[in-house]
């Protein structure tokens, strides 16, 4: 860095200001062309406000605190990689989409960037920081905070086109330039490799996850490329793992420190359903794995010694001293460890198994919902539904309005029988729990309110969920004419009214099977 002076008053401060050879520059300059990338093509939720409010902040603080210490304005490089961190990863669901402008609860990012950096301060181990500030510092907003109030960065963040492709370059190469510079990039495919491991694992058992932008949940071999391609993973593992003074020095620690911080993560991400938890967990990994370093640098060789090879350190683990049935039963007990690892996996993650219901079908089959498509009403697809998935248009559209006009009809059908299993395999979610009520209160002696819809239009567009990471969905705005009856408790019509209806039919796939009614939400009036 290079010294100049300012002088206040009639007192010279000396003011040092950044060199081009200082990395935390290079890991800058890759953020915020991420940051950039968000706002101009990738439609990142959250605005350049806050992203501000959280970089000014935490190198606010940390000039202060440098000044007081040393008498002297020093470039706040770390502060402001901590701040763009913070905004990198958290949103606020509440912030108006698409408003690159607004000022929108900006003192939550200005409050978890100081309170991450302040961390770096206040928690601290043989003079450095134990914990990544902008990590920890996250991690305890989401919980703090909850799901409908802060949440992080998705793990899929836009269709890989132009700008997905530019960011994953971007992200690769500065990645690669950078950990290897830092001699931190041996640790960082340590970390993918076991990770892509475990989470394979997890994957092959039947592991499931909805995330915001996927209509089904999201299984299988599509939940470990989902995983190990994350763009927010690489993020994770180049830029927040690899922070060389919140990592062990020494060639074999920072591979062990690697190695327990993905099983760590994996474990803790396997019982998690949705991806807000998914993503908190393996953030929360690296808080768990840096509060244990004390622990784990006793355990590996000393920095820079004779013994700080990796190859020797393995070869160590497994034989020991000694040779012989020594080496066999140490090299078992390895085996072993990795086994029992795994199936410590794959046990923790039954919690997110078997999603899809396959006895949905077989209960369809139990009332006539058949619908002629040639009474299908006039269809038309929003751009940003085709730009999602470009197979929800012609035939595709025209199937998913068909299975909304058959639950429509399955419903009424089931609501007349006071049928709740045929409900529960044509509606999800708030729908779901208003048809029960509707029984409910028919069972206790109250009127019962049916539709009947007939549709004239329908203008598909995407709904997506914010506060709690969940599911993305369809919303069918149908125009036409809907029959309201009403019967009492013995079955019998007590009246009949017809009226013009405008309703946006909200659809998902939240089994992964069959396209579910979740909710219904009125429109502006039919002109």
């Amino acid at each position: 860095m290079s010294t100049r002076t300012l002088t206040l008053s009639t007192t010279a401060f000396p003011v040092t200001l950044p060199s081009t050879r200082d990395a935390r520059l290079h890991v800058a300059a890759v953020i915020v062309t991420i940051h950039v990338l968000g706002q101009v093509t990738l439609g990142f939720h959250v605005s350049v406000p806050q992203i501000l409010a959280a970089i000014v902040t935490s190198a606010a603080i940390e000039v202060a605190l440098t000044f007081r210490r040393t008498r002297s304005f020093v470039w706040p490089a770390s502060a402001m990689l901590t701040g763009s961190g913070v905004a990198l990863i958290l949103r606020v669901p509440s912030t108006p989409q698409g408003d690159h402008w607004t000022t929108h609860r900006w003192y939550v990012f200005a409050g978890v960037a100081g309170a991450s950096l302040l961390t770096k301060y206040l928690v601290r181990y043989r003079g450095l920081p134990l914990f990544n500030p902008s990590n920890v510092g996250l991690v305890a907003a989401f919980l703090l905070l909850g799901s409908t109030r802060a949440e992080p960065l998705d793990f899929w963040w836009a269709p890989l086109e132009g700008g997905m492709v530019l960011a994953y370059a971007v992200i690769l190469i500065g990645g690669v330039l950078i950990t290897r510079r830092l001699h931190l990039l041996a640790a960082a495919v340590t970390f993918w490799a076991t990770l892509a491991a475990g989470v394979g694992l997890l994957a092959a058992s039947g592991h499931c996850m909805v995330a915001r932008w996927a209509f089904a949940p999201v299984c299988g071999f599509e939940f470990w490329k989902v995983i190990v391609t994350s763009s927010e993973v690489l993020v994770f593992l180049f830029f927040m793992l690899t922070d060389p003074k919140t990592v062990p020095a020494g060639r074999v620690g920072r591979l062990v420190f690697a190695l327990v911080l993905a099983v760590v993560g994996v474990v803790l991400m396997a019982p998690q359903t949705n991806e807000f938890g998914t993503k908190v967990a393996l953030l929360g990994s690296l808080v768990i794995v840096c509060a244990l370093r004390p622990l784990l640098e006793r355990l590996v060789p000393a920095p820079h010694s004779a013994e700080d090879d990796p190859r020797r350190f393995a070869a160590r683990l497994v034989s020991g001293a000694t040779t012989g049935p020594r080496t066999l039963a140490r090299a078992g007990l390895v085996g072993a460890a990795v086994v029992l690892t795994g199936v410590g996996i794959v046990a923790a993650g039954a919690p997110a198994r078997g999603v899809v219901d396959p006895t949905v079908e077989d209960v369809l089959g139990r009332l006539p919902g058949d619908i002629d498509p040639a009474t299908l009403p006039s269809i038309s697809v929003a751009r940003d539904v085709v730009d999602w998935n470009h197979e929800i248009t012609g035939a595709g559209a025209q199937q998913i309005v068909l299975t909304l006009a058959e639950n429509l009809q399955l419903e009424r059908q089931a609501l007349q029988r006071g049928d709740l299993e045929t409900l529960e395999a044509v509606d999800h979610g708030d729908r779901l729990d208003e048809m029960r009520r509707r029984i409910q209160d028919a069972a206790a002696g109250a009127t019962m309110t049916v539709e009947q819809y007939r549709i004239d239009d329908v203008h598909i567009t995407l709904v997506v969920p914010f506060g709690r990471q969940s599911g993305l969905s369809l919303g069918l705005e149908a125009r036409g004419i809907v029959t309201t009856e009403t019967y009492d408790a013995g079955g019998e019509v007590r009246s009949r009214s017809v009226a013009s209806f405008a309703t946006s039919f909200v659809m998902g796939r939240p089994t992964g099977g069959r396209w579910l009614n979740i909710a219904v939400l009125p429109l502006e009036a039919p002109t």
